[in-house]
């Protein structure tokens, strides 16, 4: 079987690319601090601790779910780009760009959303832009778009550098996918774990941002022109094939910080075996194709597309899981790993990834979903793996990269731990909440759910003081890693 070995090594970036690298991390703590905040305050009205008008509470679940994917695609585009220049030649004038592009997408949301009063939720379901019953002027449904266009159009050009890249090393797509070798049994050029995961990452979320730019636009056309209707069926469709896809390929982004650091921490190579490109070949055509489980509300949908998106969900968590999740056991086992706070992140990003799969597929399932889908059970997967999963591996990243005596010192590891309780605990709460028919999305509660929201109000306090921790030691010796790049 031919495999190729990832060995111990410093990653050498360019140093323009290292200094985006900072800045996107730097960005990311910031923003995401802010968007827990803003979290916090929807929780804290739920629970009744706190009042707050309801016009405000919709606007803050908007720039709170859209900010918290924004800035998941953002921290993952910084992780995946640190990486992967030590395998491929990449121009940092695209990760400019990019954040360009991106800070001028995210002003333009806040205004619309926080004084245009705009409500519509991150997913800007058609038509409710346009047709707001006054809450929020046109004007707001513009901007917000518009923004998000921009957002999404910046993002595009990175994925498309991405791909020119690893064209460029390995002469096509499918050989970053490592084709050659699954297919034709070749031994040579085989790509690291790194390459592989972000060929996979280019390909899907190249499809995902042109759907979701198709959909902003024909939105737009509506605003302007309102005799111009859209089928609604065919924007939802769109709009959660660009979401579903997008906020996946986020994670398989920051995964990379798993294969490159766990090798050199253990002294263990992380072998690219010919299960591993199966596994990284078939989330990549199913991650695509998957999406209908967000719909299985929509009666409309065809049967053929539901049922597909309820099998091919208990599917596709399995490949690149297993092979991710034992990988990083079998290369943890027996090797003598100091526990510091990186490695004790980077497992706890496996363990959130994994066991927040378990939730989603749960609600994938048709039965399940016709009682569970408007409840607080959704949120509680996706904030599952990506507040245990993601962030992790995220923040692994950042005290790697200031790594000294003075940021891990010795028992560090237990801020993890701490990290991983007060996590669980938030989590919890949605789930509990959504078993016991909690709507979501939902601005004021009754006196019966409030228990969930006061707990989970408590636990977002102690995540969002690990987390300021966590940001607060990379911001602190930034001036010195610009200096160093």
């Amino acid at each position: 079987m031919a495999e190729a070995t990832i060995l111990p090594r410093a990653v050498h970036v360019a140093d323009r690319g290292r200094l985006w690298v900072m800045l996107y991390l730097a960005a990311t703590g910031l923003v995401l601090i802010l968007m827990m905040l803003a979290g916090l305050l929807m929780r804290l009205a739920q629970s009744g601790w706190l009042p707050l008008d309801p016009a405000l509470f919709y606007q803050l679940m908007t720039v709170h779910g859209t900010g918290m994917v924004g800035i998941a695609a953002l921290g993952g585009a910084a992780v995946m780009w640190h990486f992967l220049s030590a395998h491929v030649r990449l121009h940092s004038w695209v990760m400019g760009g990019n954040l360009a592009l991106f800070l001028i997408g995210v002003v333009a949301i806040l205004i619309a959303d926080l004084i245009g009063g705009f409500a519509g939720g991150w997913t800007f379901l058609y038509p409710l832009p346009a047709i707001s019953q006054g809450v929020w002027p046109v004007w707001a449904a513009v901007l917000h778009l518009l923004g998000l266009l921009l957002v999404g159009v910046g993002f595009l050009i990175w994925c498309l550098e991405v791909a020119r890249a690893i064209i460029a090393g390995y002469g096509s797509l499918a050989r970053g996918l490592g084709w050659h070798v699954l297919f034709a049994g070749s031994t040579r050029d085989v790509p690291p774990p790194t390459v592989v995961a972000a060929t996979m990452v280019a390909i899907v979320t190249t499809l995902a941002l042109i759907a979701g730019a198709a959909v902003i636009v024909m939105s737009l056309v509506n605003l302007a022109f309102p005799a111009v209707p859209i089928n609604p069926l065919l924007a939802k469709n769109l709009i959660y094939f660009f979401g579903h896809v997008f906020i996946n390929a986020t994670i398989y982004m920051t995964v990379t910080v798993v294969y490159e650091l766990l090798p050199r921490m253990t002294g263990r190579p992380w072998k690219t075996s010919r299960v591993f490109l199966a596994a990284w070949t078939v989330s990549t055509v199913m991650v695509l194709i998957i999406f209908p489980h967000h719909l299985l509300m929509d009666f409309a949908m065809p049967v053929w597309a539901a049922a597909l998106g309820q099998v091919l969900s208990y599917v596709n968590s399995f490949p690149i899981l297993i092979v991710t999740g034992l990988g990083a056991l079998a290369i943890v086992h027996r090797s003598g790993l100091k526990w510091d706070l990186v490695s004790a992140l980077l497992l706890l990003s496996m363990f959130g990834w994994m066991a927040g799969v378990i939730p989603a597929v749960i609600d994938a399932t048709i039965a399940v979903n016709s009682v569970m889908h408007n409840t607080m059970w959704v949120p509680g997967h996706f904030h599952f793996y990506l507040l245990l999963g993601l962030l992790p591996m995220i923040f692994a990243l950042m005290i790697h990269l200031v790594r000294h005596e003075d940021v891990t010192p010795h028992g560090s590891d237990l801020e993890a731990v701490l990290y991983a309780l007060f996590g669980l605990g938030f989590v919890s709460m949605f789930l509990l909440g959504g078993w016991a028919s909690v709507p979501r999305r939902w601005a004021q509660h009754l006196p019966e759910w409030m228990v969930w929201d006061q707990i989970a109000s408590v636990m977002a306090l102690g995540v969002i003081a690990l987390t300021t921790v966590f940001v607060a030691r990379f911001l602190a010796h930034l001036p010195a890693l610009l200096r160093e790049g």
